[in-house]
C-alpha cells in the first residue's frame, strides 16, 4: 500500500491529536479548513485506519473522529515520516 498523505490530512490529524475527538464541522473551524476539505481528509484517514469514527452520544447526527495514535505512529515509521 502506497501512502501519500496530503497536507490537509496531516493538518486534520494534528488537530485531532491536539484537541481530541471532534466533529468535522469543529475540525473545520479549529483548523481553518473548508468543511469539504476536512471531509475528504477524514475519508482518507479513516480508510488508512489513522483515525476512526465514533458515535457522538450528545448528538447522533454529528459523529466524532478520533486519531488512532498507535496506528499513526506505526504508519509513519513504516513510511519514513516523522511525527511532531
Amino acid at each position: 500500500m502506497s501512502m501519500v498523505i496530503p497536507e490537509s490530512a496531516l493538518i486534520v490529524l494534528d488537530t485531532l491529536v491536539s484537541h481530541g475527538p471532534m466533529a468535522p464541522k469543529d475540525i473545520s473551524k479549529k483548523a481553518n479548513l473548508p468543511l469539504r476539505t476536512v471531509s475528504f481528509a477524514l475519508r482518507r484517514l479513516t480508510r488508512w485506519e489513522l483515525c476512526r469514527k465514533i458515535p457522538n452520544l450528545r448528538d447522533m447526527r454529528r459523529p466524532l473522529y478520533h486519531a488512532d495514535q498507535e496506528k499513526m505512529r506505526a504508519a509513519f515509521m513504516k513510511y519514513g515520516q516523522k511525527i511532531a
